[in-house]
Formats: structure tokens, sequence, C-alpha cells
């Protein structure tokens, strides 16, 4: 099973931007597909966004959607995700999930099998 670590988070500024950096250890299983997810206090995980590894199909969930950019470093082994216009509301912890097949909507939290520790993502107002 693979390990993945992510980065980036931190505080910033309504209006403002951040970089999340997801590493994906060597070795275990396949990667195929790439999701972020986020926990604000008191609610429940929600889907931001998935990479196919192989291909570099792109998914986004409606709360971020038009404001979040997935990417992946292949040689790398990094999954990126790029948040712009921040709000309050985007306060929350943000995790990286792998996906070691197609079995499952990208956007099910259920169909992944191995996360990270997350990252807390602060938006000041």
């Amino acid at each position: 099973q693979v390990q993945l670590v992510e980065s980036g988070g931190g505080l910033v500024q309504a209006g403002g931007s951040l970089r999340l950096s997801c590493r994906i250890s060597e070795g275990g299983s396949r990667i195929y597909v790439m999701g972020w997810f986020r926990q604000a206090p008191g609610k429940e995980r929600e889907f931001v966004s998935s990479i196919r590894w192989r291909d570099g199909t792109t998914y986004y969930g409606d709360s971020m959607k038009g404001r979040v950019t997935v990417s992946r470093d292949i040689a790398g082994r990094t999954v990126i995700l790029r948040m712009n216009s921040l709000q309050s509301e985007d306060t929350a912890v943000y995790y990286c999930a792998h996906k070691s097949g197609f079995d499952g909507a990208d956007d099910d939290q259920k169909a992944y099998v191995a996360w990270g520790q997350g990252t807390q993502v602060t938006v000041s107002s």
C-alpha cells in the first residue's frame, strides 16, 4: 500500500492562494487515481478534486470548482492542488487519497484505500 504525505497547508488571508502537495511513496500498488478531500470542523469530509494518474483526467467537486487546479508530477510521484480565491469557508483539513482501481466513483471517499495524515488550511477573513 502506498504511503501519502501532504504538505503546503497554512494560514492565508481571504482572497489568497495556496499550493498543496501530496508525495506518494515508492513501491506499493499501482497508482490509478489520486483524490483530494477536505473536512471542516463539524462537517463531513467532502470531495474537492481527483486526477487519473495515467492520462491526467481531472474531476472537480462543486465546492471549489473554478478555484482549484489539480495536477501530477509523474517522475516526482507528487499530486499538486492549487487553490485560489480562498475564503473562510475553505478552512479545513485537506487530505489526499489513493484509489487503487477504477471501481467506484472518483468522488466517493469510500472508493479510496489509502489516505494521508492531512494538512490544515486556515483562511482568515
